[in-house]
């Protein structure tokens, strides 16, 4: 039996509020392993961020269930000062906006030297030093005279490469990238894209990237977990995911790819997502799909095999030899 780094079993998200308990997170399974990129999709509101950040112990008020075993120790059953020893130290997180995650009134350098120094017994100039080639490694010119630099005075290209850096400060096993491409341009998100797997490749760490764009998946992931409200709607490695999907909600997001050829229109998604406080019966993506059944109103799928290739599930009602040139949003 091959285990994975990571095994996220049966995770429930639910938090209180006075319009009634909101379901985050409803039962989701997934796994990561050294040297894997996972790639999990879906609209604001998904789930997705919030499914990764607790595995962390990130989102405080909520109730959670399930395991999610790492290195074969339960992180949803740890305490606060175990947790912390983990987060930044074996599992690190890129968040979406780096100036934001940055102290807008201490020196990067400070930064990352702060993260270091936190985990371990370095004296303050071996962590400079291991700053600065941190600052290299991710593609800062002139990392030693830049080291001294605030936030403000980097791109956000840059800044997000800080961060980056500062997540790779104690080698961890597992590197969670939160949207770190949103808010950047065509051009640096490729080159952040392309570091990301760069350091990958050389360290041999686990990655998980969270992101409302399929394209950022096609040029990263491995796996790919696309979800929608707070449920996986379908599962499979890269190529059968881009190739031969069977949820309409993934075909959906396919049309809203752009072209590199430009050609074509993009096709939205009709509708919203669901509001997690009140979900629809049946299929929760039946409102706004063109292929409802009678079945979809009222039973929600399972995630089943569906063959497309290896581990291909799907949580839907239509034929298993549905594919992409039959079904399209």
């Amino acid at each position: 039996m091959v285990v994975n780094l990571l095994e996220v079993n049966g995770l429930t998200v639910t938090f209180p509020t006075p319009d009634g308990p909101v379901r985050a997170v409803r039962g989701i399974s997934f796994g990561v392993d050294r040297g894997r990129t996972l790639g999990i999709v879906g609209e604001s509101g998904s789930g997705k961020s919030v499914a990764a950040l607790t595995l962390l112990g990130l989102t405080p008020g909520a109730s959670v269930g399930g395991q999610a075993l790492f290195g074969g120790d339960d992180l949803l059953a740890m305490s606060e000062p175990e947790l912390r020893a983990v987060r930044g130290a074996r599992i690190a997180v890129v968040f979406q906006d780096p100036l934001s995650s940055l102290h807008p009134m201490y020196r990067v350098g400070w930064q990352i030297t702060e993260a270091i120094r936190a985990h371990t017994p370095a004296s303050r100039r071996a962590a400079r030093e291991r700053a600065i080639e941190l600052l290299g490694m991710v593609g800062i010119a002139q990392p030693r005279r830049r080291i001294d630099d605030y936030p403000h005075q980097f791109s956000g290209g840059m800044r997000q490469r800080v961060m980056i850096a500062m997540a790779l400060a104690l080698g961890p096993d597992l590197v969670i990238a939160d949207e770190p491409t949103t808010a950047l341009d065509t051009t640096v998100q490729a080159q952040i894209l392309d570091l990301l797997h760069r350091l990958q490749q050389e360290l041999g760490m686990a990655l998980i990237i969270i992101t409302h764009d399929l394209g950022v998946v096609a040029q990263t992931a491995d796996e790919v977990q696309v979800m929608y409200a707070g449920r996986i709607a379908e599962t499979a490695d890269r190529r059968t995911i881009f190739y031969r999907a069977h949820h309409p909600y993934t075909l959906g997001l396919l049309g809203s790819v752009p072209s590199a050829a430009g050609r074509g229109r993009l096709t939205p998604i009709a509708g919203q997502p669901p509001s997690p406080i009140r979900l629809p019966s049946g299929c929760p993506f039946h409102p706004r799909c063109a292929y409802r059944m009678d079945r979809c109103t009222v039973e929600e799928p399972p995630l089943l095999t569906v063959g497309g290739g290896p581990g291909h599930r799907s949580a839907c009602w239509l034929p298993v030899d549905a594919r992409r040139s039959e079904v399209m949003v």
